[in-house]
């Protein structure tokens, strides 16, 4: 499978930004955890990061016709993007929703996801795990 992982705003300060909430590690060092998981071995995974909406909105369109499936983990765009919720909505590319703390046990606002429901699944509270699950579920969607 041709796996394209979209990060969103912020997540380039991962192992700075409130490493109480989101851990140490960079996000090279989740890309470099995942690239070398077994479950990752036959896969092409394409990783890309934006603090830009309309960029990730742009990955997710060039993805049509060269993408089997997008994890996505949005940050603060979860909450209010439609723009992105339907982008994907458009591509029809199986998509999972993650993210790295448990959005459902924060702040009211992060509790809502408008990506949700265009998404095959969402995942949240697992760390650096939420990503292998997300890999998990769309190979096995496949």
């Amino acid at each position: 499978m041709n796996i394209l992982i979209i990060n969103g705003p912020n997540l380039n300060l991962l192992g700075k930004r409130e490493p109480e909430i989101y851990g140490r590690e960079t996000l090279a060092d989740i890309e470099s955890w995942l690239a070398s998981s077994p479950e990752s071995s036959d896969h092409s995974i394409k990783w890309f990061q934006s603090n830009h909406e309309g960029a990730i909105i742009d990955q997710i369109h060039d993805s049509i016709n060269s993408i089997d499936g997008i994890i996505i983990n949005p940050g603060a765009l979860t909450h209010y993007s439609y723009a992105i919720r339907d982008a994907i909505a458009s591509v029809n590319i199986p998509t999972v929703e993650v993210h790295l703390s448990d959005i459902d046990k924060r702040e009211d606002f992060r509790k809502i996801s408008v990506l949700k429901d265009v998404c095959v699944k969402q995942i949240s509270g697992l760390g650096k795990n939420s990503y292998l699950e997300g890999l998990k579920i769309l190979v096995d969607q496949e």
